[in-house]
């Protein structure tokens, strides 16, 4: 079992066209909140970012952000969090979220949750980390893409055993729990044919 305390969350700075989405982030931030875990996240007081982060702390979690000054600047930056810490990049941004956090899980969202969750997940498959990553499958959204996944599997792009990196889950409690049964396997990136 994984001593999971701190959960970075990756998700949307707009709430989407389907309310089940800012709905099931409040869910997932007040379950955070109501059971000590500390929420780690981009920062932002918008969309699916400031809905986590407003029911987290609203159920008495601790809620630390991850921003970028030309993001602050722009005042998406929340005011009210346990701690704010202000970075110079994107890429740094990334790389203080990953060290504050014992485990990943990406809620819906654009470019920016796609290509930080990757990251995370490319990271894990070099061994860079061993830390447990989810998908918060809210309403199916991430079903492409583990579609997606599959094929790179089939088509020998990636192993199976790095496919199975993806947890996912629908409801806050199962998810949260996926994360902390998970048991990493390492898997050389790198082998022969004959060795797959």
């Amino acid at each position: 079992m994984n001593n999971i305390n701190s959960i970075a969350i990756f998700c949307g700075s707009s709430t989407g066209k389907n309310t089940a989405y800012e709905a099931k982030a409040k869910a997932l931030g007040s379950y955070l909140g109501n059971n000590n875990y500390h929420l780690i996240y981009g920062g932002g007081n918008i969309g699916l970012m400031g809905a986590i982060a407003n029911a987290a702390l609203e159920a008495g979690g601790e809620v630390t952000g991850v921003l970028p000054h030309f993001l602050n600047r722009k005042e998406v930056g929340h005011v009210d969090l346990s701690k704010l810490i202000l970075v110079d990049s994107m890429h740094e941004r990334k790389q203080k979220i990953e060290q504050l956090s014992d485990a990943f899980i990406a809620m819906p969202g654009g470019f920016g949750t796609l290509e930080e969750v990757s990251e995370m997940l490319t990271w894990a498959q070099l061994g860079l980390h061993q830390k447990p990553i989810g998908l918060y499958n809210i309403n199916g959204f991430y079903n492409p893409l583990l579609s997606q996944l599959d094929v790179m599997v089939n088509e020998g792009f990636l192993k199976a055993q790095n496919r199975a990196m993806v947890l996912t889950g629908t409801e806050p409690e199962k998810l949260i729990q996926s994360l902390n049964d998970h048991k990493p396997v390492r898997v050389p990136k790198w082998l022969k044919p004959d060795q797959s």
